[in-house]
C-alpha cells in the first residue's frame, strides 16, 4: 500500500532533502508540497493525505499553530531545526519529531511508524460498541473490553493507554476519538489527558479522584461539571 504524503516547509533545500528521502522509500508517494500551511490547505482538502511532513517556523502561520487551528486526520511528522517544541508538538498528537539535519535512517524509522499507524487506522473501524462492551485493535489483534472492567483512559503522546482491572492496553487512537465513541453515561473526561469510568471513582479529595490504584487530577475548568456528574445528587449531607 502506497502512503500519500505532502511536505510543508518554507526552505527549498529542506524540501529537496525530503523529496529525495521519499523517493527512496517504496511505500511513500509524494503528491504535493507547500511553502507554508495556508498554501497546503487545498492539497489536504482535495486529496487523501496519509502523512504530512511539517516544519514549524514558517511565514503566515507556524506549524504548531496550524495544528491547533484545524482538525488533521493525517499522521503528522514534524521536521524542524528547533528541538524546543517537541513537548508541545506531541501534545497535539504529532506522530514523530525530527530535528534537522535529519538522517535517512531516522527519517525511515519515522516513516515506518507512520505506516504502522495508518495501516492500523485503515484496517477497520477503531471501536465497535456492543451493549456492555466494545472491541478495539491492540497489538495486531482485536480485544474485547467490557465497560465495567475499564477504569480509565490516559493520553500518551500519539496513542492512548487503556487501564483495566487486570492489564494495560496501548492503542493508536486519540483520546478525543475515544471520548466521542464511549457512552457518556459511564465515562467522563476529567482532564485533557484522562477519561475515567465514573462508576470506578472510589474517593474524591480536592481536585483528585481515586480510580483503582491511580490518583487522577481534575482540570480546574472541568471540576464543577465532573463533580456534579459523578456525585449526581447522591451525596448524603448532615
Amino acid at each position: 500500500m502506497k502512503l500519500n504524503c505532502i511536505i510543508i516547509d518554507d526552505e527549498p533545500i529542506a524540501r529537496k532533502v525530503l523529496q529525495e528521502f521519499i523517493q527512496d522509500i517504496d511505500f511513500l508517494e509524494l503528491i504535493g508540497e507547500a511553502e507554508h500551511p495556508l498554501k497546503a490547505m487545498t492539497l489536504i482538502e482535495n486529496n487523501s493525505v496519509d502523512i504530512i511532513f511539517l516544519d514549524i517556523q514558517m511565514p503566515k502561520i507556524n506549524g504548531i499553530d496550524f495544528l491547533k487551528s484545524m482538525p488533521i486526520k493525517s499522521a503528522v511528522i514534524m521536521t524542524t531545526a528547533y528541538a524546543d517544541y517537541a513537548v508541545e508538538a506531541f501534545g497535539l498528537n504529532v506522530l514523530d519529531y525530527l530535528v534537522k539535519p535529519v538522517s535517512f535512517e531516522r527519517f525511515l524509522k519515522a516513516c515506518n511508524k507512520a505506516r504502522e499507524y495508518v495501516e492500523l487506522k485503515k484496517s477497520q473501524p477503531a471501536v465497535q460498541q456492543v451493549n456492555d462492551h466494545f472491541f478495539i485493535k491492540c497489538d495486531n489483534q482485536i480485544e474485547r473490553v467490557y465497560y465495567d472492567d475499564l477504569l480509565y483512559i490516559e493520553a500518551m503522546q500519539n496513542y492512548v493507554m487503556l487501564h483495566t482491572q487486570t492489564k494495560k492496553m496501548m492503542v493508536y487512537l486519540t483520546i478525543k476519538s475515544l471520548e466521542t465513541q464511549l457512552p457518556e453515561t459511564i465515562f467522563i473526561k476529567v482532564h485533557k489527558s484522562f477519561i475515567v469510568n465514573r462508576t470506578k471513582v472510589s474517593r474524591i479529595e480536592g481536585n483528585v479522584l481515586d480510580v483503582g490504584d491511580a490518583k487522577i487530577t481534575i482540570s480546574q475548568n472541568l471540576r464543577e461539571r465532573v463533580l456534579h456528574e459523578i456525585l449526581n445528587g447522591r451525596i448524603i449531607k448532615r
